[in-house]
């Protein structure tokens, strides 16, 4: 479901990726760990289309993002790609239901099928009862379920997850974690993730191991 190959990315004179390929299939939820600065996170926003390689290519569902036109790679990520990061970045003004429609919107949906959809991805995570809440009136566990939600809406390929549950206490970290084995489970859903907790990786169905910008195990 994505393949990258040969994905190089330098800034300056230090290679932050090294010439890294990656493939991860359909349903299946993959881990990066490794120490700071190996590279973890420049190769995930490579893989998301947050970032462009300085040499390499990333397919998902067959389509190679690199060669879409600016506004089709933004189009494209926004339909195909969920992200999820340590901190929410929930609009404060907005309430969940509200927050969660906002990749509805980009997409041009319309405010009431919009809103639906949210609604219904609220419920998944365990939030049904929290629509209206704004983000000051949610526990940060809460919060990060209402990214979750958002980045889940457009029923993407793939969520691409940055130490999700870096930012939560022991409780609701393992909430976290098993949220995503259950939305693998019911939905199908892909997530390639990185992470510092030992716990997660060790759910995940493959990690991979990152030192000095390499996949090393």
């Amino acid at each position: 479901m994505l393949s990258a190959k040969d994905l190089t990315k330098k800034y300056g004179s230090l290679t932050v990726v090294n010439n890294v390929s990656v493939e991860v299939g359909k349903s299946e939820i993959v881990s990066i760990v490794g120490p700071s600065g190996a590279g973890k996170s420049t190769l995930l926003h490579l893989l998301g289309g947050l970032d462009k390689p300085d040499s390499g290519s990333v397919l998902i569902d067959n389509t190679d993002m690199l060669k879409l036109p600016p506004k089709k790679q933004a189009q494209f990520r926004n339909t195909h790609i969920g992200f999820v990061f340590q901190f929410h970045h929930l609009l404060p003004e907005f309430s969940a239901v509200e927050n969660v429609c906002i990749p509805l919107w980009i997409k041009g949906l319309g405010k009431k099928e919009a809103t639906e959809q949210a609604r219904e991805i609220l419920n998944i995570v365990g939030l049904g009862d929290r629509l209206e809440n704004k983000p000051s009136e949610l526990s940060g566990g809460e919060q990060q379920r209402v990214a979750i939600a958002r980045a889940l809406v457009n029923k993407p390929s793939v969520v691409m997850a940055d130490e999700p549950t870096g930012n939560l206490d022991s409780e609701n970290a393992h909430l976290i974690h098993q949220l995503f084995l259950d939305l693998r489970d019911k939905l199908g859903q892909t997530f390639v993730m990185i992470t510092h907790n030992d716990a997660l990786a060790r759910m995940t169905d493959r990690t991979l191991h990152m030192q000095d910008g390499r996949i090393v195990k």
